[in-house]
This record gives C-alpha cells, sequence and structure tokens, in this order.
C-alpha cells in the first residue's frame, strides 16, 4: 500500500504538476508554460478554455518476464480538471477464460478490450512486476484534447470496447497511435511516413528472443510478408518505437506557433528488468553448423557396421523427418487455416516439408519410393535458397536453409545409395534364382 502511495505521488507531483503563478513550468499544455523555440521564448497566458480542457500523456511500460509480456504496452493517461478523474485507457486487454481461447488465437480471431481504470491501480501492477514506465506529456491544443478525451470514453463503453486483435496491424500500441492521429488530423501520419530501419520480423523476434524457443517458433512461422520495408508509421506498432517516434513529431498551439508533440518527457520507474535486445540473435552461422554437423553424423551412422550404428543413425533421422513433418503441417495450418497473414506463403514449407512424415515407412520396406520421397524434399529445400535470388520474393529463414538443406541432401544420397543396394541385391538374387 506505500509503494502505491508512493507512485502515486510521484505521477501527480512529479509528472502531472499543476504550476500556480507562472514560476514553474508545467508538463502538460494549457497551464502556465514556457514554449521554447529557435528564437525566442514565447509565454503563454491561461485562458477559461485551457484550464477546463483534458490533459493527456502516453505511458510506455517496459518489456515483462511472460511471453507476452515482451513486447511491451502502453496506454493514455487523461486528466480531468473538471471532474477531478486521472484514467489509464488500455487497449491491451483479453481473457483467458474466453470460450475456445486457444482456437481463436491458433486462427488469429483474438478479440482484446479497451478498459479504462484508475491511473495508480494500472500503474501499481507495473511497478510490483519490476516494468520500466515513461511519461510523455502531450502538446494538445484544448479542442485536440477533449476531442481525443471523448472518443477513448466512448470507446470504453461496453459496447465499443472489443476489437479484433491483430499483432502487427492493430493491437494496443496501433490503436492509441490512431487516436492520437484523428485528433491531429492527420498530422501524425504524414510525420511518421519516413522509411523505418526494421521488419515486422526483426522486431517481433527481437522483442520475445530472451525466450529463445519462442522466438524460434515465431521465426520460423513469420512468412514473406513479415519481411517487407516498413515505414515509421508501421512500425509503431512496437509501443516502444511509438514513444520515441512521438519525440520527433511537432504540432502547431492555437497561435500556430509550431512545438514539439511531447512536452516532457520523465522515467517514472526505471524498472528492475532488463531491457529488450537490440536485435534478433544470430543464428546463421550456428545452425550452419548445426546442419553440416548433422548431415555428417548421418552419413557417418549409416557407413557404420553393427546394430548400435544402424539404430543411432534410425533414431536420429526418424526425428528428423517427425519434426519437420509436424512443424510443416503447423506452417500448412497457419497459412490455410488461419488469419495470421504474416505466415501466409511461408517458404519454410519448403524446407520443413510435410512430406517427411511418410519417409519413416517406407526408408527400410520401400527404398525406391524412399528414394522419390528424399530427393523431391531435397530439391524443394534447395529450390527455397534459388527463390531468394528472385524479385519480390525474399524471406528472411536463411538460417532455416542453411540447417535443414544439407541435412536433407545428405538424406537423399542416403536413399539413392540404399536404392542402388536394394537393387544390386535384387539383381543378384535374380540371377541366382
Amino acid at each position: 500500500m506505500r509503494a502505491q502511495k508512493l507512485l502515486s505521488f510521484v505521477i501527480v507531483a512529479g509528472i502531472i504538476p499543476v504550476c500556480v503563478g507562472g514560476a514553474g513550468t508545467s508538463l502538460l499544455p494549457g497551464n502556465a508554460t514556457s514554449y521554447e523555440s529557435r528564437k525566442d521564448i514565447r509565454h503563454v497566458a491561461l485562458t477559461t478554455d485551457q484550464l477546463s480542457a483534458p490533459r493527456v500523456a502516453l505511458v510506455t511500460f517496459g518489456p515483462g518476464r511472460i511471453y507476452w509480456e515482451r513486447f511491451g504496452h502502453n496506454a493514455f493517461i487523461v486528466d480531468d480538471p473538471a471532474t477531478g478523474a486521472r484514467i489509464a485507457y488500455n487497449y491491451g486487454v483479453f481473457d483467458f477464460e474466453e470460450e475456445h481461447f486457444l482456437l481463436n488465437f491458433a486462427l488469429g480471431h483474438m478479440r482484446y478490450g479497451l478498459i479504462a481504470e484508475p491511473l495508480d491501480a494500472d500503474l501499481a501492477r507495473y511497478a510490483a512486476e519490476g516494468r520500466s514506465v515513461t511519461v510523455q506529456m502531450l502538446n494538445l491544443t484544448p479542442a485536440q484534447a477533449r476531442q481525443l478525451a471523448e472518443f477513448l470514453a466512448w470507446n470504453a463503453q461496453p459496447q465499443n470496447a472489443d476489437y479484433r486483435y491483430d499483432y502487427f496491424v492493430n493491437n494496443c500500441s496501433t490503436r492509441l497511435r490512431d487516436a492520437l492521429n484523428r485528433a491531429l488530423g492527420g498530422a501524425l501520419a504524414r510525420q511518421l511516413a519516413r522509411p523505418a530501419p526494421h521488419t515486422y520480423r526483426f522486431e517481433a523476434v527481437r522483442l520475445v528472443s530472451p525466450d529463445f524457443w519462442l522466438a524460434l517458433g515465431m521465426d520460423m512461422g513469420l512468412g514473406p510478408n513479415a519481411d517487407g520495408p516498413l515505414n515509421l508509421w508501421q512500425e509503431s506498432f512496437v509501443p516502444m518505437v511509438l514513444s520515441r517516434a512521438l519525440d520527433d513529431v511537432a504540432v502547431r498551439d492555437t497561435h500556430g506557433d509550431t512545438l514539439p508533440l511531447v512536452s516532457d518527457e520523465q522515467v517514472v520507474l526505471p524498472g528492475r528488468l532488463a531491457p529488450a535486445p537490440a536485435a534478433p540473435r544470430e543464428l546463421r552461422l550456428p545452425f550452419l553448423a548445426a546442419g553440416m554437423g548433422l548431415a555428417a553424423l548421418l552419413l557417418w551412422l549409416a557407413r557404420g557396421k553393427g546394430r548400435v550404428y544402424r539404430a543411432c543413425f534410425a533414431l536420429l533421422a526418424v526425428a528428423w523427418w517427425l519434426i519437420c513433418g509436424f512443424s510443416g503441417l503447423v506452417l500448412a495450418g497457419l497459412w490455410g487455416l488461419s488469419d495470421h497473414w504474416a505466415a501466409w506463403h511461408n517458404e519454410n514449407l519448403l524446407l520443413f516439408n510435410p512430406l517427411c512424415l511418410a519417409l519413416p515407412l517406407v526408408w527400410w520396406r520401400a527404398p525406391r519410393i524412399a528414394c522419390l520421397l528424399a530427393a523431391l524434399i531435397a530439391v524443394a529445400a534447395l529450390t527455397s535458397l534459388i527463390i531468394r535470388t528472385l524479385p519480390g520474393l525474399y524471406q528472411g529463414n536463411l538460417a532455416f536453409i542453411a540447417l535443414s538443406v544439407p541435412v536433407h541432401v545428405a538424406l537423399a544420397m542416403l536413399a539413392w545409395r540404399q536404392r542402388s543396394v536394394a537393387g544390386t541385391a535384387a539383381h543378384l538374387d535374380a540371377r541366382l534364382a
């Protein structure tokens, strides 16, 4: 309780001050504020309209420990002097108890909602989790602030609160971005139209990279739609990116003067958790080494004599085929059955081929069929390498190519040799008969 009261005091006294008498500098538009320009400092007198207008801030929460918290979060704070209410508007609410939650998640039919809750409760929860909290005060005119506050209040009503969630284009951060852009008359979209340095894949995999297997699965599941160039408007689906982007946005006040959109920025809580990684893990060389090593091991075991060699080869080969085959089924399902558009047209299907599931059934019983299947799988894997050179078909999957192509080629070579040996044995048997 003491921690909650202290946090509330910090927010109220340090982040949303109301300066009286013109001696201090407020962080909110509409108070006795001095705006600095290149040439001079203009003192803006308080008006009744400014005093009664809501004051709005963007609060950004750093990544958390749980996998769905890795992406960070954000919300609007609306401080309404007319009512004394200080409300946090949070678009990131979902319900694990919702009927068919996991199925809807797999199919891309997620429903999220907006919730309006007291600021103290919202921030205290993130403080307890050890996440960083950064508050940016927004320079909005009274009309813009009212428009934004009224829209958020309307949107938070139960009949309006739910929305169809999409991680890249319709999430907690993009909903805030769109609402702010609407209040600014489109100025935010125009200024964030400049190119961004990263892709959807880079940002998504980067943020979850502390969880290696989650990052690996996400990287494998994303198709070429996640590798197209973005602008800052699109990349602001990441709350931390939106926060940084707003620092460079300019707006006009009621007098027509140009001001920074963010009048002040303060880190309320530095957080106890490590910041998000700057880039995804680099896996190309490690995966190439693993692929070459696994291929060499399979070739060596296949040439060995005795049951131990044969058993180890069978165990390793079957495990590889099952991993590839079931992974391919998941990728095919994401493409053909779900609304996860970023997973469509996934070229990793050429590497993690569902046909691999048939190889354990025919490898030792039908060498001819096994040879044909292994050859088709190897050619498909090599095709994925060729596709990378074609315009408009690029996918950032070189690490998976480096891992799987050597193994598929090695198994195709072994299948060919096994077929030749079986054919020779059958020929000798026929002659002896």
